[in-house]
């Protein structure tokens, strides 16, 4: 049975506003009396409800965090970055994970609005915002992270994905590379639009061509799936180099390629990923990848959120765009 505030009072024999003092404002009360109340608090084995309490003062110390995909390292990072930041400041971070699923995604921003979360930090699934725009016209702070938002409802941190992917093409271009393919998806993911954007852009400048491979997801077995499509075409008909969405799928294309030894990694197909994850270096053939400053995003995120905490919707929202940098190693480049 849980224990009451009540049967503490009764217990230490004080008021119901004392119990209440000793939890939230013990210097107010005699250090007898604090005492006395600490020790029924001890026999009884009360727990204080925060929850209760926070929605008694209107205001939460907890933030809600819903991110694209709970099994990529990327996202990890970025959460470490925002709990860091978010225990500097009294708050405890709960996470959610949408795995790209919009239906999934909508069922933990109830969640957190039910839970009363002093704000919201995102990275969307898809393009409508609108649930989102309707918690943060209720009065939730909600900032976008990994996604530049687009119109003044929001506060974003993001990385120029157009010019990752630029940078990325560009790298293949310099070290001779003609028939690049894109593997990624869903397209509907704006980071994966983004990028096939840059990459296209960079491909056009250069007369180059660029073929798309789409994934259902942005996972290691999607890559190797495309690998082993790649495999079985001829050899004068498959590309000469790849650029992932990120460092999962390329990581995926390495393993079909390496393991079954008919695609020699990067003589035959250079590889380049993206996010810079700590497997991209650690891969049998190391990995070239757009590196992203993923624990920088949380602790911006944090840093966002809190100030629109503190100074109310009418505050100016920022956003706030890193730049992407190209992370060489032997996926593109034999000697290194």
């Amino acid at each position: 049975m849980t224990v009451s505030v009540r049967e503490v009072a009764a217990l230490a024999g004080v008021s119901l506003g004392t119990v209440s003092n000793v939890l939230n404002r013990p210097e107010k009360v005699a250090p007898s009396t604090v005492e006395r109340v600490q020790n029924a608090i001890a026999e009884l084995g009360f727990v204080r409800n925060d929850s209760a309490r926070q929605l008694r003062a209107g205001r939460s110390s907890t933030v809600g965090l819903v991110v694209l995909d709970g099994g990529n390292p990327f996202f990890t990072d970025v959460a470490r970055g925002a709990e860091d930041a978010a225990m500097s400041k009294g708050l405890a971070v709960l996470i959610g994970n949408s795995d790209e699923s919009t239906e999934r995604e909508r069922t933990y921003i109830d969640l957190f609005e039910e839970r009363r979360v002093a704000g919201l930090l995102i990275s969307p699934a898809g393009d409508d915002l609108e649930r989102l725009v309707r918690l943060r016209d209720q009065g939730t702070a909600v900032v976008l992270v990994d996604r530049r938002a687009d119109d003044e409802h929001f506060a974003s941190v993001s990385v120029d994905d157009v010019a990752g992917g630029r940078i990325a093409v560009e790298h293949l271009v310099d070290i001779g590379r003609r028939r690049i393919a894109f593997v990624g998806g869903p397209f509907g993911i704006r980071q994966v639009a983004d990028r096939h954007a840059g990459a296209l852009g960079a491909v056009t400048a250069a007369g180059a061509s660029l073929e798309v491979l789409q994934t259902s997801s942005l996972s290691v077995l999607e890559g190797r799936r495309i690998g082993e499509e790649i495999q079985r075409r001829p050899a004068s008909e498959r590309p000469d180099a790849v650029f992932a969405a990120n460092d999962l799928i390329a990581v995926g294309l390495e393993q079909a390629f390496i393991m079954r030894g008919s695609v020699s990694v990067p003589d035959e197909i250079a590889i380049v990923g993206y996010d810079d994850i700590a497997f991209a270096e650690a891969a049998v053939v190391p990995l070239t990848s757009v590196r992203q400053p993923a624990q920088d995003l949380g602790r911006q995120a944090i840093e966002l959120l809190v100030h629109q905490v503190e100074h109310g919707q009418d505050v100016e929202l920022e956003r706030v765009e890193f730049t992407p940098e190209l992370v060489v190693r032997q996926s593109t480049v034999r000697d290194r």
